[in-house]
C-alpha cells in the first residue's frame, strides 16, 4: 500500500504539488497504519501526520527497538561476594552443633565476626556508594524536545567508577519507561571519555549525560582527577587491610595469638587510612554545582565510607584488646581461640621477649649430669671385637 505524505507548513496544502515542499510515495505495511494516529491540537489544527502518539506494535514495545534490558536489583560483584560469604556463614553453622561446651559461641563469635570483616572489606572495594546524592525535580528529557518529565535523579560515586540512575515519577511517561541505570567506569583499563561518547551516540536522557559530563577528563569541574585519583588510594589501602585480614586469620589458627592481634589492628589501620586519602583527595577541590532543573544536586558520604568506618574502628578495638589480653590474661586468651596451654610446654612464655616464639634453652649447668651405664664382661668384649678385631686381648 502507497502512502502520499506531504509538508504540513500552513502556507502549503495538499493542492499544490509544485511547492519546495513536494510530496513523497512511501509503501508502509498496513499494521503500522492501524497504530498511527493524528491528535489534534488544542487550537483544531491538524497535527504532523508524521508525529505518532502511539507507534507501538507489540503492546509497549516500539518498532525498530529492542526490548528493555532486564535490571539486576543489586550490583552482581556485590551479590557474588555477599553470596560467598553467605554460603561460608552457612556451613559453619550446619557443623556448629558437632562442637561441644563454651568452645561452641566462642567459635561462633570468631568465626562471624572474621567473615562479617572480610565482607565489608570486599564489598566496599567494588561499591559505588562512597559519596551519593539524590534529587526529585522536573527536567527535559530528551535533547531538541520541549517535553519535560518529572522523575528522580540519583548518584553514586565509587572508588572505580559513577552509577547515575534516572526513574520517572510515574514511571510510564510519555509513552515510555523511564527507568535508567548507567555506569560509567575509569578503573585501570577503562576509558571514560570512550564510554561517555558511547552514551551518546545511545542517546541517552540528558539528565543522564549532563552528570556524565560533569565527571570527564576534559570538564572544568574536575571531578574526574579528583575522584579517580582518591579511588586508586583508597582501593589500594583496601586490598592491603584484605591481605591483613587473611594474615590474621592464619595466625589465629596457630600457637602465636599475639601477632594475629597485630595483624587485626593492621586491617583497622589501612581501612582508616583508606577514608582519609579518599577524604582528603575528594576536599581538594571546590564543588562542582549539579543543576538537574528547578533542583540542585549535593553530594555526601554514601553508606560505603561510614560501614568503612565502623569496621575499621570494630577491628582496631579488638587488636588493641587482644593485645592487652595477652600481656594480662594470656591463659583465657588462649581457652578463647580453643588453644592448650600445654600443646607449648616446651616455650616458656615471656611478654617481655615477645610471646609464644622466645624459647629459652637449658644451659649446661642446668641439664642433667651424665650417667654411666655399666655393661656386663661378655657383653664388652663382644662389642670389642667387633670393634678392634686384629687384637687379641680386648678390655674396658
Amino acid at each position: 500500500m502507497s502512502v502520499t505524505l506531504s509538508c504540513t507548513h500552513p502556507s502549503y496544502t495538499d493542492q499544490n504539488p509544485t511547492s519546495p515542499c513536494g510530496r513523497l510515495k512511501l509503501s508502509v505495511p498496513h499494521f503500522f497504519l492501524d497504530n498511527i494516529q493524528s491528535p489534534q491540537t488544542a487550537q483544531g489544527a491538524l497535527a504532523s501526520p508524521l508525529t505518532p502518539t502511539t507507534m507501538a506494535v507489540f503492546g509497549h514495545v516500539f518498532p525498530f527497538y529492542a526490548d528493555p534490558k532486564p535490571t539486576f536489583p543489586m550490583d552482581t560483584a556485590l551479590a557474588v561476594i555477599i553470596t560467598i560469604f553467605l554460603t561460608a556463614l552457612v556451613t559453619f553453622i550446619i557443623i556448629l552443633p558437632g562442637i561441644r561446651g563454651k568452645t561452641r559461641l566462642f567459635w561462633l563469635l570468631r568465626v562471624v565476626t572474621s567473615l562479617f570483616i572480610g565482607a565489608v572489606i570486599l564489598a566496599v572495594t567494588f561499591s559505588s556508594e562512597w559519596s551519593v546524592g539524590q534529587v526529585s525535580t522536573n527536567i527535559t528529557y530528551k535533547a531538541f524536545s520541549p517535553e519535560w518529565i518529572s522523575a528522580d535523579i540519583g548518584l553514586q560515586v565509587g572508588l572505580g567508577g559513577v552509577n547515575i540512575t534516572l526513574t520517572g515519577t510515574p514511571v510510564q511517561q510519555l509513552n515510555e519507561t523511564i527507568n535508567y541505570n548507567e555506569k560509567f567506569t575509569w578503573r585501570l583499563g577503562e576509558n571514560y571519555a570512550e564510554e561517555y561518547a558511547k552514551a551518546l551516540e545511545r542517546g541517552l536522557p540528558d539528565p543522564v549525560l549532563y552528570l556524565a559530563e560533569k565527571f570527564t577528563p576534559r570538564s572544568p569541574c574536575g571531578l574526574y582527577h579528583r575522584y579517580r585519583l582518591a579511588g586508586h588510594y583508597a582501593s589500594a589501602m583496601l586490598w592491603v587491610a584484605f591481605l591483613c585480614w587473611l594474615l590474621t586469620n592464619v595466625m589465629l589458627s596457630m600457637p602465636v595469638l599475639v601477632y594475629g592481634g597485630h595483624m587485626l589492628l593492621a586491617t583497622g589501620i589501612f581501612q582508616l587510612l583508606a577514608l582519609l586519602f579518599f577524604s582528603t583527595v575528594t576536599s581538594l577541590t571546590p564543588p562542582c554545582p549539579m543543576h538537574l532543573g528547578t533542583a540542585v544536586l549535593h553530594t555526601h558520604h554514601g553508606p560505603a565510607f561510614w560501614i568503612t568506618l565502623t569496621t575499621g574502628l570494630l577491628c582496631v578495638l579488638l587488636g588493641l584488646v587482644m593485645a592487652v589480653a595477652h600481656r594480662m590474661q594470656p591463659h583465657r586468651l588462649k581457652v578463647f581461640f580453643n588453644q592448650s596451654a600445654e600443646e607449648d610446654h616446651m616455650l616458656e612464655w615471656s611478654p617481655e621477649e615477645g610471646g609464644l616464639l622466645s624459647p629459652r634453652y637449658r644451659s649446661m649447668a642446668e641439664s642433667p649430669e651424665p650417667q654411666d651405664i655399666p655393661l656386663s664382661e661378655a657383653s664388652s668384649e663382644a662389642c670389642c671385637k667387633e670393634e678392634h678385631p686384629e687384637e687379641t686381648n680386648c678390655a674396658l
